[in-house]
């Protein structure tokens, strides 16, 4: 499913560089930010009905997903409720390396970035165990490009031999542009959601 409602148009970036790169993350974080609560609340409403209304999502045992920083959708909500029927299993970062645990609201912690983390004592996931990943992204292109925060973490997850999953991007609507520079390591979604 790919949501092409959007005014992200006008963030899309000339070419390939840097600089153009640093701008779109700058412009789409404050945008991000200048959201009310209420209006964040509703975009991810709509953001994970979409990914819930996919076949593969329906198919999926296990579902890896990652607790939200401010100016992402909301997984609060997400998190509670995909728990109550699927494996649930969420991102933990050490240093250049990012690996995968049973989500249990007892073990979270803050992690890496202030972000919360599975802690020590969880259960670990293996790549292949995953049949869906739901990814954020500073900005999608309905073919399934994207751009994260620059770091990189989910381009080599991604691309770990193993993984299988299905991986769905998902961005609020004005992060849905029309095109987005493209290096060799970029992974490509097979779907986005936006809301």
């Amino acid at each position: 499913m790919r949501n092409n409602n959007s005014e992200g148009g006008k963030f899309a970036p000339r070419k390939s560089g840097f600089m153009e790169k640093k701008e779109l993350r700058r412009a789409m974080k404050r945008r991000n930010r200048e959201m009310a609560p209420e209006e964040r609340a509703a975009a991810a409403g709509r953001i994970f009905r979409r990914v819930g209304e996919l076949p593969a999502f329906g198919a999926a045992r296990c579902v890896a997903i990652f607790c939200s920083l401010p100016d992402e959708p909301p997984t609060d909500g997400v998190l509670v409720q995909w728990s109550r029927e699927k494996r649930i299993v969420l991102p933990r970062v050490a240093g250049e390396e990012m690996a995968f645990f049973e989500y249990d609201p007892a073990t979270l912690v803050p992690g890496a970035f202030g972000i919360a983390e599975p802690g020590p004592g969880a259960v670990p996931c293996d790549a292949s165990e995953i049949d869906l990943i739901v990814v954020p992204g500073v900005a999608f292109t309905a073919g399934g490009g994207g751009m994260g925060r620059g770091r990189g973490y989910y381009d080599r997850y991604l691309s770990q031999p193993g993984m299988r999953a299905v991986k769905v991007g998902v961005c609020f609507a004005h992060q849905l542009v029309g095109e987005l520079p493209v290096e060799p390591h970029d992974v490509r979604m097979d779907a986005v959601c936006a809301g």
